[in-house]
């Protein structure tokens, strides 16, 4: 995994300095020196796929991102996909941060980050502080209203219960009448759930609530607090979640969703489609996009062969 270190020179700066680095510089510890037009910047981790004729071809096709800093916006709180180094906290690691990564060296760019909470994400990228978001964000038609997506993954949910299943919640469904659900401001989930309430209801059932946190560390303190009864995300993550702490949490069941998982660029910016497009097809051709599957243990990914969702 290519994760570049600060500077060796930020390292005799005291430590509150550092950290003071971590939040002005948008989070990136990025040290490495844009390359020129003729070579892939920072391609070192993923020589071979830089090296390759498609790589190559797409870099003489886009010349414009050679040597360049792109800016990817995420919510570092996934672990598995994104989140703060345990090792380093000056660092990012996850699946997404190596295949924004090998992305940026397939095309000749370095990547550096800007942390942010999930629901604005895509008002970053709109606003231009950020280049791209890969963040394990669903690509629905609702948000191809603020962004283009590039598919890589099919979706499956997960829900989070606490130890036992105390609940005995099935999905979501009539299960979580009269249960609290803890999700992400600006997830999918957030009107399935809803939905559901509307659904209990008007069966003269008890309201299936939802409370919404800022990140998915604070909707999983809900359900160890006592505070929530379940959590609705990404399989993996939650299955992530039950192994990290597995006196205290379980998963009840998965939910097939019928999203994918994208890459969220600038709406109607053609260029950076095909590019981004080229390159994760070179990913996916490689071989890459499994290695990596398996090294973030996304051990219930589904590759998707890159398509377009747009608002269209």
């Amino acid at each position: 995994m290519r994760i570049r270190q600060l500077r060796p020179v930020l390292a005799t700066l005291a430590s509150t300095v550092a950290a003071a680095v971590l939040l002005t510089a948008c989070g990136s510890s990025d040290s490495t020196t844009p390359a020129d037009s003729t070579a892939p910047a920072g391609a070192a981790p993923y020589a071979s796929l830089a090296a390759s004729p498609a790589c190559a071809q797409l870099r003489g096709q886009h010349p414009d991102l050679a040597g360049k800093k792109m800016t990817n916006a995420i919510n570092p709180h996934t672990p598995g996909y994104e989140s703060i180094s345990v090792s380093d906290p000056n660092r990012y690691e996850g699946f997404d941060i190596d295949l924004g990564e090998a992305i940026g060296a397939c095309l000749g760019f370095t990547v550096s980050y800007l942390p942010v909470s999930f629901e604005t994400l895509l008002p970053t990228l709109r606003s231009g502080q950020a280049n791209f978001v890969i963040s394990d964000i669903y690509a629905t038609r609702e948000r191809a209203a603020s962004a283009d997506f590039i598919t890589y993954s099919k979706v499956f949910d997960g829900v989070l219960v606490a130890k036992g299943n105390p609940k005995k919640l099935t999905g979501i469904d009539d299960s979580l009448c009269g249960t609290t659900t803890a999700l992400n401001k600006g997830f999918v989930e957030v009107p399935l759930v809803a939905a559901q309430s509307a659904k209990c209801t008007a069966e003269g059932k008890p309201a299936a609530q939802a409370s919404l946190f800022d990140n998915n560390a604070d909707c999983v303190q809900a359900i160890l607090a006592g505070r929530a009864d379940s959590y609705i995300n990404d399989v993996n993550t939650v299955t992530r979640f039950v192994k990290d702490q597995p006196d205290q949490l379980d998963r009840a069941t998965a939910v097939t969703l019928p999203y994918s998982i994208g890459i969220g660029v600038p709406k109607d910016n053609t260029a950076i489609r095909a590019a981004f497009t080229g390159a994760l097809t070179e990913v996916q051709r490689s071989g890459l996009q499994a290695t990596l599957s398996k090294k973030w243990q996304l051990d219930e990914s589904a590759i998707e062969s890159p398509s377009l969702v747009t608002a269209s």
